[in-house]
């Protein structure tokens, strides 16, 4: 019998591939950042509240008019009660008051040279229901752009855009012979700032266009009210435009995917590194802080 000949070894090329195959890098991921706790916007809201009720005690319905019958609620609030629907049907002060307190005109600033009544008439409410629009509004749309961004930049966001929303209310021609009161330019500029967040941003949203067409939604719905009697709505416009500049400059995140050297450990080297910020997010920042400064 011959003998056979010995075994010869299996060779898998397949498993032989797995074996040589080189680990795939890791992944480094920035860790989550955590909310700011907002603080800035809850003492805007409680300033305003604190202005109105010395507001109401400076107005003093029933000395000045000497008809403290005359006035709502006068047996309930006494100084504080509210002027006649005729007078005010926002359940307020008089004119003459907000006048007196910083409300924007333009004749006293203008001619006047009381320009601080661009910024003092941002905390001066014309009356109750318009306390509490402006309030719940800057409740619900600042404390999650404040946890997200700090109070800083909304801080500044808020500030600019109130000064943008007066200062465009005392340029229109149909407001030089009126009054004009509210942090509605503010509000709405915080509202301009999201949509430019939005935008700045893109890389770093899933649903893009739901929330899209949601901003788009509450900003045009918030818009139409402004062309109701005795609502200026260049205070709006004016306001969200200044914001929606702002946003540009203040709000920008780095984009998807970026991580920052600080969290990658040493020897390593992450050969398609994500850049911090796209090429239009700068062309858009260095746009809006021109057209701010010129506008």
């Amino acid at each position: 019998m011959g003998k056979g000949l010995p075994p010869q070894p299996s060779f898998d090329v397949e498993s032989q591939y797995h074996r040589t195959r080189p680990p795939p890098p890791p992944m480094f991921l920035p860790p989550v950042p955590e909310p700011w706790i907002a603080w800035l916007l809850p003492l805007v809201f409680v300033a305003n509240i604190v202005m109105f009720c010395v507001t109401m005690y400076v107005n003093d319905c029933p000395g000045t008019t000497g008809r403290p019958d005359k006035c709502l609620l006068y047996d309930y609030l006494g100084r504080f009660s509210f002027q006649p629907f005729k007078d005010n049907p926002l359940l307020g002060p008089s004119l003459i008051t907000l006048k007196r307190l910083g409300a924007l005109d333009w004749k006293l600033v203008v001619r006047g040279k009381q320009a601080w009544r661009l910024m003092s008439c941002m905390w001066l409410h014309a009356g109750v229901i318009h306390l509490l629009v402006n309030m719940i509004s800057l409740l619900s749309i600042g404390i999650r752009l404040e946890q997200e961004f700090g109070f800083l930049r909304i801080g500044l966001v808020y500030m600019l855009s109130g000064f943008g929303g007066s200062l465009s209310s005392a340029l229109a021609n149909g407001r030089k012979q009126t009054i004009s009161v509210g942090a509605s330019g503010a509000l709405f500029g915080l509202l301009g700032a999201m949509l430019s967040e939005l935008f700045t941003n893109w890389t770093n949203y899933r649903n893009k266009c739901q929330t899209l067409t949601t901003m788009v939604l509450i900003i045009g719905l918030n818009l139409a009210v402004g062309f109701l009697p005795h609502v200026d709505n260049s205070a709006h416009i004016g306001g969200f435009i200044s914001g929606f500049l702002a946003g540009f400059i203040l709000l920008m995140h780095p984009q998807f995917g970026y991580v920052s050297r600080k969290h990658i450990p040493p020897g390593y080297d992450i050969k398609h590194k994500v850049p911090k910020h796209k090429c239009y997010q700068y062309l858009l920042l260095v746009i809006s802080f021109v057209l701010l400064i010129m506008g």
